[in-house]
């Protein structure tokens, strides 16, 4: 069974003193299936109450051993001042590895270099916020909501549409075509958009992925998940990812001689073509960007949306702000990115949005040799403790992000407004932090942002069409509503 400790214990004889144990032990849905259901306990909210004042333990089970620690300054530690000594755990890249392959978000060391190297210059230019691009695809994803002699849509479930649209946004920015996921739902005519059937992809995708992360949740034991389903869905991801790249590079050889700026749209791939023409390297470097890219940003939508339906008057305030800001009927000329960013109360819903769910809600590190946390030792877990080599420490962020002695005693509550004059630490870390903070992330906050603003042109109006209840966490990579984002909207006159 598994076996909570309190502060440290980490190695009896380095920090005996540190040692103090807290009698009490996980529910017995623990000692299913290895670890899957550890992992969803600290994700979810029986690790934020059973754990609500403490801020490190060790966790047993059989012979796993894991620190979990909710503590900002071991978070720094980890993420930044002492990385050295922590990396990401061989966990990781062994889930991903039959879908993504070697890549930014699995590798270490010096692969884990040459990646960010070849990734990283690309996210810095000013062609990466492409209004234009998220533009065509907000207006596909609005095709889809048909409105009645009352101006009401029909009730409709977001999430999956959300997650359509990001889909669609991130292979045009990655490959120069979308694969059109959208189409069909909007009633459009998919034979004009192509050879790839997208919600074929969109389905593997999503398939892979929720293999991937129940393998990555039974840990070191991840080879006992059998492989037929997982190897079916990625053989047809890869085919659609290899085919789009081919046809990428087929049409853009003279790519490299390209240089005046503005004279074409930027893609990723031409980019990453520049520096490498290695066809594996440039699926697993796309497909990591395209995980990163379509499913965080998916979810905090879907998030955004259950939110304001359940908070009226959020709604209309930031309502009032959009028009303000950027008016009724905006042309895409009269919006950028700059001023995206600048619509301070839009900033803060989505920044609420995603502490209140911990879009990510889990992160870790690995011990890379013998070394220190600054919290969790001594009687009261304030002092420093020792980490011994291979011990993976687990960050849950759904607990950091809801501490009432950081957050506020309302820290359970939607509440935009605590943001206002915030400086943001390392209690809020979504994106990561350090050198492995995600180099996306502009451009996610870009892209929500411009779908939010127009939503709130076209429509007054965001009714809940559920009813009451708790918010019910469908927690895989990233956590989603367990029961959809189910609205109904009211366009304006």
């Amino acid at each position: 069974m598994a076996q909570l400790k309190r502060a440290g214990g980490v190695d009896g004889r380095r920090s005996a003193s540190a040692a103090r144990l807290l009698s009490t032990g996980l529910p017995t849905a623990c000692s299913k299936i290895l670890g899957l259901p550890v992992k969803m306990a600290f994700q979810l909210k029986i690790s934020h109450y059973r754990f609500a004042l403490i801020n490190f333990v060790t966790l047993t089970l059989l012979d796993y051993e894991l620190l979990v620690t909710r503590d900002p300054e071991n978070v720094k530690a980890m993420s930044s001042t002492q990385s050295g000594d922590y990396d990401i755990s061989t966990t990781r890249s062994s889930a991903f590895m039959p879908l993504l392959g070697e890549g930014i978000l699995t590798s270490r060391g010096a692969q884990w270099k040459h990646s960010r190297a070849l990734v990283r210059p690309q996210f810095s230019k000013e062609e990466v916020s492409n209004l234009h691009l998220v533009e065509r695809h907000v207006q596909t994803l609005l095709q889809t909501f048909k409105v009645g002699d009352d101006n009401w849509t029909s009730t409709t479930d977001l999430q999956p549409l959300f997650f359509y649209f990001t889909l669609d946004t991130s292979t045009e920015f990655l490959y120069g075509q979308s694969v059109h996921s959208q189409a069909a739902i909007a009633g459009l005519d998919t034979a004009t958009k192509g050879s790839i059937d997208g919600a074929g992809f969109n389905h593997h995708f999503g398939a892979a992925k929720h293999l991937v992360d129940k393998r990555g949740a039974l840990g070191k034991f991840y080879w006992l998940m059998p492989m037929r389903q997982m190897e079916k869905h990625c053989a047809e991801i890869h085919k659609v990812i290899d085919k789009m790249i081919l046809e990428r590079l087929e049409s853009k050889k003279d790519v490299l001689s390209m240089e005046k700026k503005g004279s074409r749209k930027f893609v990723l791939l031409d980019e990453l073509a520049k520096e490498t023409q290695n066809p594996m390297e440039l699926r697993n470097e796309t497909l990591h960007t395209l995980m990163a890219g379509r499913d965080p940003t998916g979810a905090l939508l879907g998030w955004v949306f259950y939110f304001l339906a359940r908070h009226p008057a959020i709604y209309d305030k930031l309502r009032s702000v959009v028009l303000e800001q950027f008016g009724a009927q905006s042309n895409i000329e009269e919006m950028d990115a700059l001023k995206l960013r600048k619509c301070e109360y839009l900033e803060w819903v989505i920044h609420e949005v995603i502490r209140i769910v911990a879009i990510i809600p889990m992160n870790e590190r690995i011990a890379l040799r013998d070394a220190t946390l600054p919290r969790g030792g001594g009687p009261d877990g304030s002092k420093p403790i020792f980490v011994r080599k291979g011990i993976q420490i687990l960050i849950p962020l759904y607990t950091v992000q809801h501490r009432p002695d950081i957050w506020g005693e309302d820290a359970e509550e939607f509440k935009p407004e605590r943001w206002q004059g915030r400086k943001i630490g390392w209690e809020w870390i979504p994106f990561g932090g350090g050198a492995r903070k995600c180099l996306g992330q502009q451009f996610a906050f870009m892209e929500a942002s411009y779908l939010i603003v127009r939503f709130l042109q076209r429509f007054d109006k965001c009714e809940n069409t559920e009813g009451p209840g708790e918010i019910n966490l469908h927690t895989a990579i990233e956590n989603r509503s367990g029961t959809g984002v189910q609205v109904r909207f009211h366009q304006a006159s």
